[in-house]
């Protein structure tokens, strides 16, 4: 299995590799940047670890090394500034990623290769990759919500004191400012959070809150996340890879459910080695399908800004 990482000089690129390495994912790992020494320098420090963390080709290299792939991960893209939205990114990153898409369109690909879009603002991009051509659309996934989804629940299991492998809950809809948490379904063990009275309507608030500000505290932290959506891009690279079926809120080209048609935001659905086989739309209440459809126009007003994809 060949896997190739566009913008892998970066933080969130070279964490994804990193993180691929250390889950043994992937034949063959290509790293591709703009930045052509710093990749060319990342291929190498991973290169030094496959003694340890089990034998990979790893290998910087331009388009050309591409060719072949079965899954494009795009991470490339200009860093969030302090108190800039996700959305806010969009006209310093669509023109970037509409390049890179260009330069897609000369490399030989086989038909089963899957693009991951990681590269923010991810649904706005996974619009424009699916609209491409390129890439069957089930075989276009971004990253979506399952990031947020991912931080929701480590927050949950933390005013729980539980692990967070015990907590089932969601975030759907846009992976920016108007993403919908799915209390409805919440539970840890089975047990409904809202019968919890950690989780009363001021409980749910203040982990909602932190979730979708995460990106912002850890930006003024330190710049930008790296390392969990790192471990994000892994998981959805190891449910393609090994056709695991896996039920991810990941962001698609949506074409009708819950009301929601041409425009990429993120449900529930079945991800294997085909892409995406299933979106799930049922089990959200009224309050959250409104949300979602919310999702939806606010996606749909940014798109009609950056014009046809």
């Amino acid at each position: 299995m060949k896997i190739s990482i566009i913008g892998a000089a970066g933080r969130v690129g070279s964490c994804t590799a990193f993180a691929l390495q250390t889950a043994q994912i992937g034949r063959e790992l290509v790293l591709l940047d703009v930045l052509k020494e710093p990749c060319e320098g990342e291929a190498l420090d991973l290169r030094h670890g496959v003694s340890i963390a089990g034998q990979q080709t790893i290998r910087a290299g331009d388009y050309d090394a591409v060719a072949g792939s079965d899954i494009v991960v795009i991470t490339a893209g200009l860093r969030r500034k302090p108190g800039e939205s996700r959305l806010e990114l969009m006209g310093r990153n669509v023109e970037l990623f509409r390049s890179i898409l260009s330069d897609l369109a000369r490399v030989s690909l086989p038909g089963h290769c899957v693009l991951v879009a990681v590269t923010n603002p991810v649904d706005i991009m996974t619009y424009i990759a699916a609209k491409q051509g390129k890439f069957a659309v089930a075989r276009v996934i971004g990253t979506g919500t399952m990031f947020d989804t991912f931080r929701f629940r480590s927050l949950i299991a933390e005013k729980l004191g539980c692990e967070a492998r015990y907590v089932s809950a969601l975030i759907v809809g846009e992976h920016g400012d108007s993403m919908v948490p799915v209390w409805s379904s919440a539970s840890a063990a089975g047990v409904p959070l809202c019968s919890l009275p950690q989780f009363d309507e001021k409980g749910r608030q203040e982990v909602f809150e932190a979730t979708r500000g995460a990106g912002n505290t850890i930006n003024t932290l330190k710049g930008g996340a790296g390392w969990a959506i790192a471990l994000t891009a892994r998981e959805l690279v190891a449910a393609l890879v090994q056709d695991r079926k896996a039920l991810l809120p990941v962001s698609i080209l949506q074409d009708g459910a819950c009301g929601v048609k041409d425009v990429a935001l993120s449900l529930p659905a079945i991800v294997g080695c085909d892409g995406v086989e299933k979106v799930i739309e049922k089990g959200l209440n009224q309050q959250e399908l409104e949300g979602v459809q919310n999702s939806a126009r606010v996606l749909r007003e940014y798109l009609d800004k950056v014009g046809p994809a």
